[in-house]
Formats: C-alpha cells, sequence, structure tokens
C-alpha cells in the first residue's frame, strides 16, 4: 500500500501511485527519412511504455528510416515494448 497525501484531485493521487509502482512514460524521439535530404521526422508511442523499457524503445529507432511521404498518425513500427511507433508531422 502506497499511501499519497495532498493532492489537490483523485487524478494527483492515481499517478503518485503510478509512478511509485509502475512509472510509464510516452516516448519521443525523430527517425530519418531516406529519400529527402537532411529531413526527420518526429515519432512517438502510442502509448505510454514502463520507464525502463524506454532505451529499448530508443534502440529500435536508433536505425530506423522511412519514405516519405507520410501522415499524422501512420504507424512506422508496431509493438515495440506493448506500443506501436507513429508519425506525429506530415511530410510530403
Amino acid at each position: 500500500g502506497v499511501h499519497v497525501s495532498g493532492n489537490a484531485c483523485p487524478k494527483g493521487e492515481e499517478y503518485a501511485v503510478n509512478e511509485c509502482t509502475n512509472p510509464v512514460r510516452t516516448v519521443t524521439a525523430t527517425v530519418r527519412i531516406s529519400n529527402r535530404h537532411n529531413t526527420m521526422v518526429s515519432v512517438k508511442t502510442v502509448v505510454p511504455v514502463p520507464k525502463n523499457k524506454m532505451m529499448d524503445v530508443m534502440k529500435a529507432l536508433r536505425n530506423t528510416q522511412i519514405e516519405a511521404p507520410v501522415q499524422i498518425g501512420d504507424v512506422i513500427l508496431k509493438n515495440i515494448c506493448g506500443s506501436d511507433i507513429v508519425v506525429t508531422k506530415t511530410v510530403y
């Protein structure tokens, strides 16, 4: 049992308990667009992943390259540490 005090709303209590028992993070990064000169696009996990898996997500993205065109929400990798990776910017 984790006891939380001082929170102004129930969401604060839920966040504090989760942060102590199962911390998760949304991972953001950039990947190279191979068919555009010196162009990168921002990407993120669809759902937060366990904090201890963040580096595994980054490792999967390290050598990832995609081709334009891409649109916001396009999935570029599936099920990386329990989350798909999506593009967060449209590039034509």
